[in-house]
């Protein structure tokens, strides 16, 4: 039985499910925080812990997850960032303190920093070359339909059961996806990645988690006050001394040399600019519907969710039209062009403007920048040796994660900086100028992409680009064809 099903397809299945159940923990997990605080009998802004103890504690594992993966096989990895991922989940369900929440979400992170680098090597592996569009298509499904999923599934569970199903949703599909592993996924060849890079990994993973805690807690704290100020400032230290020490290193745990490998650079430049503009979009489009016109959580969600239907469509014009024809320098460069068209008119919107014009812009946000996603991740490992791709495959999510990160926190300090209410005939309402100034800050860091995608080189990445026979030639060379039986 094991047989009969390839790992492309297995391995595809089992990371679907653990990317999805990883993503999706964030947005959904958001939603529930109010409940969460008052269940646990905490002022709000306490709350804001559970959020951030995953996101550090996910950024300071990741750089750890290639040289696992490389040392003990994908597979095994892959398994257990599940199984911790998913016992983590229970255990969150039934803490009883937010404490013990917190420290929970800690060890969530620890599975989630592995589960997708690990899973990412895996899938290109799997998949040689010229099937990384096919590759590219999968990956877009976790990537962009668990954030706009988590809000809708996440306000009905807290609404209908209890905030506590946030976390229990995770188990069956965790379980599900370590049996279906444990099955159908081979043991792929174990590589030798050398000696643990303990000085990188410290020095990394330390940097990457005080980086990301500053930058989710500025904008609620301040950018100034001390704490963020100092958290920022002692990680970016320890990221250049991670740069120095890792340059120098034999076996660097974090493979920076493969920023030289310009197509490689070029992708991931762009991949943080669009998930800085894609997920910040999506963040500050909820408080847009829930703070400024007051509609409820999950019919915020619903009306967010559009986006992930144009994701669908999109990847699969992407995948199977455009990227065969175009090739990624012009499809990337279109999709961001188009992403930001769609963002930027979303500043058009108003107190009383309709909610299907804005899940519609919000439809075409989604199918515009599966325009970026599907050639980006299909282009991105194309000139990266399948040694080096669990390194890539670390590398180029931490960009990602960063990027998620930086884009909430670059649009959440601009609602602050205009200020989210303002007074009006003595009363304190909603400030829609200020949603209205952020669209505009992220349709600009679509356009920043472009820059990045005009220096990828078609030529680098020819092998990912599927032949397209035009049907006509085809079914003349079938009229044409001379019987074996003749040739003989």
């Amino acid at each position: 039985m094991q047989e009969r099903l390839s790992q492309k397809v297995s391995v595809s299945i089992v990371f679907v499910a653990a990317m999805f159940m990883s993503i999706m923990d964030i947005t959904i997990v958001n939603v529930a925080l109010p409940t969460i605080g008052r269940d646990f009998a905490v002022r709000p802004t306490a709350v804001d812990s559970i959020s951030v103890a995953f996101l550090v504690s996910l950024a300071v594992f990741i750089p750890a997850s290639g040289w696992l993966g490389d040392r003990f096989g994908g597979k095994r990895v892959l398994l257990a960032a599940i199984a911790v991922f998913t016992g983590a989940s229970a255990l969150c369900g039934v803490a009883s303190s937010l404490g013990e929440l917190d420290a929970f979400r800690i060890l969530q992170g620890v599975g989630g920093g592995m589960l997708v680098p690990v899973g990412m090597a895996m899938l290109y592996r799997a998949f040689p070359p010229e099937e990384r569009i096919r590759a590219a298509t999968i990956l877009t499904v976790p990537t962009t339909l668990a954030p706009a999923l988590g809000p809708v599934l996440g306000g009905l569970l807290v609404t209908e059961l209890s905030w506590r199903w946030v976390f229990y949703v995770n188990v069956p599909i965790g379980v599900a996806a370590f049996v279906f592993g444990a099955v159908f996924l081979r043991h792929g060849v174990e590589r030798h990645p050398g000696r643990f890079d303990l000085a990188g990994f410290l020095l990394s993973g330390v940097g990457l988690g005080l980086l990301m805690y500053g930058v989710s807690e500025g904008p609620d704290l301040g950018w100034a006050t001390p704490t963020v100020f100092g958290t920022i400032a002692t990680g970016t230290v320890l990221l250049v001394a991670m740069v120095v020490v890792e340059l120098r290193a034999t076996e660097p745990i974090v493979a920076l040399r493969l920023l030289g490998n310009r197509l490689f650079r070029s992708c991931s430049g762009v991949m943080i600019l669009t998930m800085s503009a894609f997920l910040g979009t999506l963040y500050v489009v909820s408080l847009y519907f829930q703070d400024g016109r007051g509609l409820s959580p999950l019919a915020s969600g619903l009306s967010t969710f559009p986006e992930a239907i144009g994701v669908m469509l999109g990847a699969q014009l992407a995948s199977r039209v455009v990227y065969p024809i175009l090739g990624p320098r012009r499809h990337i460069t279109i999709g961001l062009v188009g992403a930001a068209t769609a963002i930027g008119l979303l500043s058009l919107l108003g107190a009383h403007s309709s909610l299907w014009y804005a899940r519609g812009l919000l439809f075409a946000m989604g199918f515009t920048i599966a325009q970026m996603f599907v050639p980006t991740q299909a282009a991105s490992f194309a000139t990266i040796s399948p040694a080096a791709t669990g390194r890539a495959s670390t590398m180029f999510n931490a960009v990602r994660q960063l990027g998620g990160a930086i884009g909430v926190a670059l649009l959440t300090t601009a609602i602050v900086l205009v200020g989210a209410t303002h007074h009006v005939a003595g009363h304190t309402v909603a400030n829609l100028g200020a949603y209205r100034i952020t669209f505009l800050v992220a349709a600009a860091l679509c356009v920043a992409g472009i820059w990045p995608a005009l220096a990828i080189h078609d030529a680098e990445a020819a092998h990912t680009i599927p032949v397209r026979i035009p049907r006509r030639a085809t079914e003349t060379d079938a009229r044409t064809a001379v019987p074996v039986a003749d040739l003989a």
